[in-house]
């Protein structure tokens, strides 16, 4: 099994559709969906986020870093949210993310998250990591 994260990006069309279905029927899809992804077993973590423009951004281009309010360049398509999957591949990841019920214009990266066990292990920080993963229960 591996972990992916199925990252949810909204873009302007699908703002425009998701404003015209009642927020009830989407917390009900959504609520559908995420309760697959549990009794599949294959759900780790999923939050949405807030609206980009109450957030923001730091960015490291100078030599100090700079805090701007809003999203970050372009906002056609803003990450809006994600899933943790613990699933067996990234064609698993996939099928999961072709069900979610997204309206048209949304998109979904699916990227790996490596585990420790892929880094240098004899890297202290990595072994500072470790102990930190088997404190918190997290190996």
């Amino acid at each position: 099994m591996a972990k992916y994260m199925l990252i949810m990006r909204a873009t302007d069309e699908s703002f425009a559709n998701f404003a015209k279905v009642d927020f009830s029927e989407i917390l009900d899809a959504m609520g559908a969906f995420n309760d697959e992804l549990i009794q599949a077993g294959v759900l780790l973590a999923a939050e949405g986020l807030d609206d980009a423009n109450n957030g923001v951004v730091v960015d490291f281009t100078g030599e100090t870093p700079v805090v701007t309010d809003g999203p970050y360049g372009e906002t056609k398509e803003l990450f809006n949210g994600y899933y943790i999957l613990d699933v067996s591949s990234i064609q698993e990841a996939v099928e999961w993310a072709k069900r979610a019920p997204m309206t048209a214009g949304s998109k979904t990266e699916i990227r790996r998250v490596p585990s420790i066990d892929e880094f240098p292990q004899d890297n202290e920080w990595i072994k500072k990591e470790r102990v930190w993963r088997e404190q918190t229960g997290q190996l």
